[in-house]
């Protein structure tokens, strides 16, 4: 097992990863920007060390910065949580060839998962199911066009490097699919520095629903059941769910054991998850993330098992220890990304937190490395904090997070809590029959609401 552990990253998550080292015994080294000088994460780390200016360029996406702390400080291994340098192939060889280990999957498997049209190629040959789509990258207008022509409008072009909702164009008939092409390599070129796209059916009203994987070097591999992220604006998932109130327990168990496999069959290892978009009974594999996800508490409250230890574990060469039939799942979980931003106009709110008092109780768990007194800087994502409530029921469960949310205090910023408190009263969530299109819809009445008033 590890000594030291060197934390790649900041805020809630850094903090959810130090709390996982601090319970195996293992020393942790926070690396952090000058902005991050008072987080919580790099005040009870056993060791920290600043490497760099607030801007994320010059410091959590450092890689030699990085790599330079791990090698002074004495960590073995460092674990890149999510977003910065989690999903960079180039960063994960390079600590390798330092000598020291990358919590999470191979250089390889990174660079193959994060090219979307190579990672669609693995995901057919290793059975899961796809989107209709072109056969790999798009070389010209007229692949494109003869594509749509094939599979039928509408369409979307997405970026082979992209993610996070960029680099992506739907087309409802040729003349838009011809603007759009240009603008989606441009994007493309723009945010990834590579203009390969690739084009498929356009999926009118489905669900975003993500499979947990754990795989260990030694050939076994579990999934830990399902994640509705269907609540989203902009492409940003705002609010999760487990289980899916879409799925019964045979697509449930199906898709689970078709992704069990699969993962087996790519030889991938560590902690990760992919991602599906769901229609009318049919899964269609979007991509795979290489990494721990922002939402991956909701799994753990569910099925008891603590995803952050297990991919030290898992790192450290251990086995898993144990079989999918030893995976339990028991009652219901919900979780809400409290954003720093305005409810209503999602503006960064950044800030000093004067007052800040959060939920308690039974089945009530809150991420965050915010406290009282805190300013929030203004350099980052603004997400501050994560409120996972769970239940024996779903019911239950949205009963509980209906009461935390009134008793989470926050004064001094402007929070998104106003709007968890809006979604989850509405009866289409209640009743969980909403879609990845339904908040932008809902936001939309509740602006034209205002506007008539």
């Amino acid at each position: 097992m590890f000594e030291k552990i060197l934390i790649a990253n900041r805020g809630e998550i850094a903090l959810r990863i130090h709390r996982a080292c601090k319970e195996m015994g293992i020393k942790t080294v926070a690396v952090h920007s000058e902005a991050d000088a008072d987080a919580m994460h790099v005040r009870l780390a056993d060791e920290a060390i600043c490497i760099g200016p607030a801007r994320s360029t010059d410091s959590y996406l450092n890689k030699s910065a990085i790599i330079s702390a791990a090698l002074v400080s004495g960590a073995d291994a460092i674990h890149p949580a999510f977003g910065f340098l989690s999903e960079n192939a180039d960063f994960a060889e390079m600590i390798e060839e330092h000598g020291i280990k990358f919590i999470g999957p191979s250089a390889d498997i990174i660079r193959l998962m994060g090219d979307k049209v190579a990672a669609k190629d693995s995901a057919i040959k290793a059975g899961l199911p796809v989107v209709p789509g072109s056969d790999g990258a798009i070389e010209s207008l007229e692949d494109a066009l003869d594509c749509a022509e094939k599979f039928g409008y509408p369409v979307i072009l997405k970026a082979a490097a992209g993610g996070g909702g960029r680099g992506m164009r739907i087309a409802f008939n040729e003349e838009e699919l011809k603007e759009g092409y240009v603008l989606c390599k441009k994007e493309s070129l723009s945010f990834f520095g590579d203009d390969t796209v690739y084009l498929e059916k356009y999926l009118t009203n489905p669900r975003h629903i993500e499979i947990q994987v754990l795989a260990d070097e030694h050939g076994n591999a579990v999934h830990l059941g399902e994640r509705d992220c269907s609540i989203q604006r902009n492409n940003q998932k705002v609010i999760e769910e487990t289980p899916s109130p879409a799925l019964n327990s045979q697509e449930r168990n199906e898709i689970g054991e078709i992704v069990r496999k699969a993962v087996k069959e790519i030889g991938y290892t560590n902690a990760g998850t992919i991602e599906f978009l769901y229609e009318n009974g049919g899964f269609y594999f979007m991509e795979m993330n290489t990494r721990i996800q922002v939402e991956h508490p909701i799994t753990e409250m569910v099925t008891g098992i603590d995803l952050v230890r297990e991919q030290i574990r898992i790192a450290s060469g251990a086995k898993l220890g144990y079989t999918q039939e030893d995976v339990t799942f028991q009652g219901h979980a919900i979780e809400c990304r409290i954003n720093a931003e305005d409810p209503e106009t999602f503006a960064p709110n950044p800030g000093k937190v004067n007052e800040w008092h959060a939920p308690g109780g039974l089945g009530i768990r809150v991420d965050s490395g915010v406290y009282s007194g805190y300013s929030i800087p203004p350099h980052y994502d603004s997400m501050i904090a994560k409120l996972i409530v769970s239940g024996k029921t779903r019911n239950a469960c949205m009963m509980r997070l209906k009461r935390a949310l009134e008793e989470f205090v926050i004064d001094g910023i402007k929070t998104s809590i106003p709007l968890h408190q809006k979604v989850i009263s509405q009866s289409d969530f209640i009743d969980g029959t909403y879609n990845i299109k339904w908040l932008e819809k809902f936001m939309e009445k509740e602006r034209a609401k205002k506007e008539e008033n």
